[in-house]
């Protein structure tokens, strides 16, 4: 049984919140103890295809065990650099705060045309969501909210929206073969995409992510199962710890809707019992079931973390399905909508081979023999890319 961190001490209430330094200790302590617990779980390991080119079963056993795997060397270094460049390009972009014109270095802060702002923001080591009514509730307990250091910014970016139109390289990670036959492997050859966004946890800054579960249509669904609500693939470009990185509760995605509010009650803290750190190296990719348990705390280590994640859907879950989105916009995805957001796959897995022509292309299924009308220039940008986050589906 894991021991609950005690705080029975100032260090933990509200009123007195610790230091950024004293949660990074607490924070040491509590992960020296979870570390060992996550590694033995052995569900690790390079992408591995049997005959039939799917998952080895062994692969897809432990992912549907624990809720998550863990994807070693997906990226190699040359990728790595090109992933970390373009997102640093886009952050050096951002706004200087919410509502500024201009970013760090003076320059007009622009979106160049997209509609949805691609920045979000929070206050340094803050809980923007926890215990409020915001995405739909599905946070219902608050974290712990260290105190900034006394040089730290009034406001840090913690979110990009449209991972996709905003970085080539992120586009070609899209298209990578080995992740889209994990897809297809754990939901089926015709599988629809989600949403692409890049966490970034910036040492001494990051907010926390408090617990939750990723899906709020299928919990009463008739037909509910372990992968009603999909998965999504994160992406480390650096080393994800039990610091900086996401923490999960294993098992947790095939119990139902969980009571969280009761969870951290009955753990005395934000620390809930049996929650595990998914540790992973740079180039790594995490896929984690969207119906675990799962929340990162503030980010008070010296440690950077971005995340780069692509979520996916089984498509019977989708197709003709009204749901109300985190926005309260109340939303019907048919089949047009589907083939309109999954022409980005295509897009993706043309680009990646213009730029890694030694590498078998994935065909994805359901767009197979329509490669020509998705290719990836500059056409397709301004046309089918540009603003594709417009159709982003959500369960």
């Amino acid at each position: 049984m894991t021991v609950a961190l005690p705080l029975a001490t100032p260090l933990a209430t509200a009123a007195q919140p610790p230091s950024a330094a004293e949660h990074e200790r607490a924070m040491s302590e509590y992960g020296r103890r979870a570390e060992a617990r996550a590694y033995a779980l052995g569900n690790r390991g390079p992408i591995r295809v049997a005959a039939d080119g799917h998952l080895l079963p062994e692969i897809l056993e432990s992912y549907w065990t624990h809720g998550f795997y863990v994807f070693q060397g997906v990226v190699g270094p040359e990728e790595l650099q090109e992933l970390r460049a373009d997102i640093d390009t886009v952050l050096s972009r951002a706004p200087v705060a919410p509502d500024a014109t201009v970013d760090r270095h003076g320059r007009p802060a622009s979106t160049e045309g997209i509609i949805k702002p691609p920045y979000r923001w929070a206050k340094p080591l803050s809980d923007p969501v926890g215990g409020t009514d915001k995405n739909n509730g599905r946070h219902p307990a608050a974290m712990l909210q260290p105190k900034p250091g006394e040089d730290a910014p009034a406001w840090t970016v913690e979110l990009l929206d449209g991972n996709l139109h905003l970085s080539d390289a992120c586009l070609r990670l899209y298209g990578h073969p080995g992740l889209l036959t994990v897809a297809a492997s754990i939901l089926g050859d015709d599988f629809v995409p989600y949403n692409e966004v890049t966490f970034v946890k910036e040492p001494g800054l990051g907010p926390s992510v408090a617990w939750h579960q990723d899906g709020t249509t299928h919990w009463d669904s008739p037909d509910w199962d372990r992968g009603a609500h999909g998965f999504n693939f994160m992406t480390q470009l650096y080393p994800s710890t039990a610091a900086n990185g996401v923490w999960v509760l294993p098992g947790s995605h095939k119990r139902g809707k969980s009571n969280i509010r009761k969870m951290v009650a009955e753990s005395g803290s934000d620390r809930i019992e049996g929650a595990v750190p998914m540790l992973c190296d740079a180039g790594d990719t995490i896929v984690t079931n969207r119906q675990m348990v799962h929340g990162s705390f503030a980010n008070s280590s010296p440690d950077r973390r971005i995340t780069l994640n692509a979520g996916f859907f089984p498509r019977k879950r989708v197709l003709n399905v009204t749901t109300r989105r985190l926005t309260g916009n109340i939303e019907t995805y048919d089949l047009a909508r589907i083939e309109a957001r999954t022409r980005i796959l295509q897009l993706a897995i043309d680009a990646r081979h213009q730029r890694f022509p030694q590498e078998k292309s994935y065909v994805y299924r359901p767009l197979a023999g329509r490669e020509d009308e998705n290719r990836w220039n500059e056409e397709s940008r301004a046309t089918v890319l540009k603003n594709y986050n417009q159709l982003d589906m959500f369960i």
